[in-house]
């Protein structure tokens, strides 16, 4: 049976990571943590270290709330935040990086009320259009053809996996903790497979998410990121198709 998804709390719950490591980051965040904001729906964020105002701020929404992770880096956070999110029993769990304000101000409504979401649904992606996907750094569309390409080996449609925002169905969450190595942003991708093996769909909501202007420039520090995304993501797709399942 269908389960309809109408901005309620009892469907849905968000989970996001922080961390505000300079004045223009925290800008960033603040506004389009603002954006976010306005749907009213609980949030959990789990922050990585920043400054005492920018946490102040966070707790300034009712709906918000800001915890720690257990241990370091993208994966500690990421799953600190599913899993507290997993806990108020919602249907579905929204996943988002925090700092998607043009997604959270032109598309999330529509995203969310668009998604075909039923006890069969394991994953619904935001995904880019090829207009979209072309407004990204090339050596990010690079390494992320790559990773795309390896979701698809394993999953069937080509389409893009990697632009960040899913909803996942929170039956997926306990298996987070199968997982005992630090997988990073593999992390996406371990979710998107374990839901094919266990039968569940991963559908694809397409449309133009273009890369905002400020953050089109490359530089051979951001290079080495991509490499180090594109390793974990394998690690974390590599994984969903071995970890035990009972």
């Amino acid at each position: 049976m269908p389960i309809y998804l109408n901005m309620d709390r009892n469907n849905l719950a968000i989970a996001t990571i922080s961390w505000a490591r300079d004045a223009q980051e925290e800008n960033l965040l603040r506004a389009s943590l603002t954006q976010l904001a306005g749907l009213n729906i609980l949030v959990f964020i789990t922050d990585g270290g920043s400054q005492s105002s920018f946490l102040d701020f966070l707790r300034s929404f009712p709906h918000f709330t800001i915890l720690n992770p257990r241990g370091k880096g993208v994966w500690a956070q990421a799953r600190t935040s599913v899993l507290a999110a997993a806990a108020t029993e919602a249907s579905f769990i929204l996943y988002t990086e925090p700092d998607k304000q043009l997604f959270f101000r032109d598309f999330l409504p529509n995203f969310l009320s668009a998604a075909p979401l039923a006890e069969s649904t394991g994953v619904v992606l935001a995904s880019r259009s090829a207009a979209g996907f072309a407004t990204f750094p090339t050596f990010q569309q690079n390494t992320e053809t790559t990773i795309n390409a390896c979701c698809a080996e394993i999953m069937g449609p080509a389409v893009d996996y990697t632009y960040g925002p899913f909803l996942m169905n929170h039956q997926l969450a306990p298996y987070l903790n199968r997982v005992q190595e630090d997988i990073g942003w593999g992390w996406r991708p371990y979710v998107f497979g374990l839901a094919h093996r266990l039968g569940y769909h991963v559908v694809p909501y397409e449309a133009n998410f273009i890369c905002p202007p400020d953050q089109r420039t490359d530089s051979a520090v951001e290079r080495i990121y991509r490499m180090r995304q594109l390793t974990q993501n394998i690690q974390g797709l590599v994984l969903s198709t071995t970890v035990a399942l009972d």
